[in-house]
């Protein structure tokens, strides 16, 4: 390489380092930006379900209409009546308040011979069979107050076992299956649960009023994240724009 080539290659450096420093920090800006936006997003969401949870109950038609229409029914305050088949009740394995138990989802057999499946609340572990908790067992018509939840539509991730149908013990709620496993007809199945409130059981099982809202909410710290590693970025550029500043002056 002459002489010439090898001055204009130097030249040039500066110029595809700006670039590049340029590029990224479009791209870090770009990403706190983002953060922002899904923190807006975030918070509206969490008020929004604050909101729905305070509102009065309405009948399950009600949220049976919401739904058809395209409307999000989660957490959504219900009330059905109807009759418990105790004997085909599922058990979805869960941890609350530190014990490790089972919520039992019993289907609820409304108006028109259909099924609701309703989650009535958790049990120990030792209480997973029926017998231990028979009290519990309600007969003849029962009215339930509680949380419309949406079904899933797929398992939510690989890390979660498969369900065991054969031991009753599900890792997900597949309502589907819930339903098929029972012998229950699908299309006679509302396409939602109920989180039943806290309402007492006798003999305190199953333990209602189980819903957890969990929605993480670090938008803002990873907002100051992206925006935090745009300004070093600015920091060390100008750092060295001074530096070089320096030595070609000497």
């Amino acid at each position: 390489m002459t002489d010439i080539e090898i001055f204009a290659a130097r030249r040039n450096l500066p110029v595809f380092t700006g670039i590049a420093v340029l590029i990224a920090l479009a791209i870090l800006i770009s990403l706190g930006t983002w953060q922002v936006e899904r923190l807006y997003w975030k918070e509206s969401l969490i008020a929004d379900i604050a909101e729905r949870r305070a509102s009065a109950p309405v009948p399950l038609a009600d949220i049976e209409r919401m739904l058809a229409s395209g409307a999000d029914i989660e957490y959504r305050p219900v009330t059905a009546t109807g009759r418990y088949v105790n004997d085909k009740e599922r058990h979805f394995f869960a941890t609350w308040r530190g014990r490790t138990g089972y919520y039992v989802y019993t289907p609820l057999e409304v108006a028109g011979g259909r099924y609701l499946f309703v989650n009535r609340g958790f049990v120990p572990f030792e209480n997973k069979e029926p017998e231990k908790r028979m009290p519990g067992q309600l007969t003849g018509e029962q009215t339930v107050t509680g949380l419309a939840r949406n079904k899933l539509p797929g398992k939510p991730s690989w890390v979660v076992p498969e369900n065991d149908v054969a031991k009753n013990i599900f890792y997900w709620k597949d309502l589907e299956v819930m339903a098929t496993s029972t012998g229950l007809d699908k299309a006679s199945v509302v396409p939602f649960f109920v989180d039943a409130d806290s309402t007492p059981n006798p003999k305190g099982l199953p333990i209602g009023g189980v819903t957890e809202v969990d929605l993480p909410n670090n938008h803002l710290q990873y907002a100051f994240t992206w925006y935090g590693l745009a300004a070093v970025l600015v920091v060390i550029v100008v750092i060295s724009w001074f530096r070089g500043r320096g030595r070609t002056s000497q």
